[in-house]
C-alpha cells in the first residue's frame, strides 16, 4: 500500500501486533494495514450472518458472538486467535451488541 493510503488503523488493531514489553509492532505498516482490511471487511460480512443466525436459531447475542468466534479459530479461517477475537468485538461494535470477554475454547 502507499504511503497516501486514507486507510486508519485502530490502535485496538495495531495492538495486536505490538509484544509485551514493547512499544512497537512486529509487522510492517504495510502488513499491518493488510491485515487490518482484511479483518474489517471479514466484521462487515458477518454482520448479515450474526442477524440471520440470531434470529433463525432463537439464541442470545452472546451465543451467537461465541459461535461466530469458535469458526474462526483455526487455520482454514484465514486469522490468527488474536485476529478472530478482534473480528468478534468489531462485529459486535458494528451490531450494536455487548461486547463479548473472550473467546472460550
Amino acid at each position: 500500500m502507499s504511503d497516501d493510503s486514507q486507510l486508519v488503523v485502530p490502535p485496538s488493531f495495531v495492538a495486536l501486533f505490538v509484544e509485551p514489553g514493547r512499544i512497537k509492532p512486529n509487522a510492517s505498516r504495510e502488513q499491518i494495514l493488510e491485515r487490518y482490511d482484511y479483518c474489517e471487511d471479514l466484521a462487515q460480512m458477518l454482520t448479515e450472518t450474526a442477524s440471520a443466525r440470531r434470529w433463525e436459531l432463537g439464541i442470545t447475542e452472546e451465543d451467537v458472538l461465541e459461535r461466530l468466534g469458535r469458526g474462526l479459530v483455526g487455520p482454514e479461517a484465514g486469522v490468527s486467535e488474536s485476529e478472530a477475537i478482534w473480528v468478534i468485538r468489531r462485529l459486535a461494535e458494528l451490531l450494536g451488541w455487548p461486547a463479548p470477554d473472550l473467546l472460550r475454547s
